[in-house]
């Protein structure tokens, strides 16, 4: 998505209020949409990727999801698929929706939602999106978040993420 693209500014709510560049989205830290996909592998390991350092946010930092801002219009559903596809050349893989999630920090403004997905394809990496990328079991993923730079929310769709699987288990 360039910096001239038009993003759908909304509330805390995740009502549009508007719709901006995503230049002005990024300057102003404007609350917008975005999706975030664990990819995991038929083994249980979680795809972990470096970003390019172009990145117009977080740029050179790892991070345990696929996705991305939401283009004005766009649905959560249709990001998540198009950012698979354009991030890992991956399409028509099932994506299962796990939870919306709102995420504020100095930098970035979110109302999200987080998918996952297992990928038995071979992956094309977009080499302006991402940097590297590996597969990691969940325990190597979580201590590779203590070594280095993570976006942060990312690790806070993996906290959630693990915290329901958690719940989940207590349950059983």
């Amino acid at each position: 998505m360039s910096a001239d693209e038009l993003v759908d500014v909304v509330d805390e709510t995740d009502h549009v209020v508007r719709q901006a560049p995503r230049r002005e989205v990024r300057q102003h830290h404007l609350r917008h949409r975005s999706v975030y996909i664990f990819v995991f592998n038929p083994g249980g390991q979680l795809f972990v990727h470096r970003r390019t350092e172009t990145k117009d946010i977080f740029p050179g930092y790892w991070d345990v999801t696929i996705g991305g801002v939401l283009a004005a219009g766009e649905t959560y559903d249709h990001g998540a698929r198009r950012e698979l596809e354009e991030e890992l050349g991956v399409a028509g893989m099932p994506l299962r929706r796990l939870f919306s999630m709102r995420y504020d920090d100095a930098a970035n403004r979110v109302c999200g939602m987080v998918y996952s997905c297992t990928v038995n394809v071979p992956l094309r990496l977009d080499p302006v999106e991402i940097a590297a990328g590996e597969w990691l079991d969940l325990t190597a993923a979580l201590e590779r978040t203590q070594q280095s730079a993570f976006c942060p929310d990312g690790l806070e769709a993996l906290r959630v993420y693990l915290a329901k699987l958690e719940a989940v288990r207590a349950r059983q």
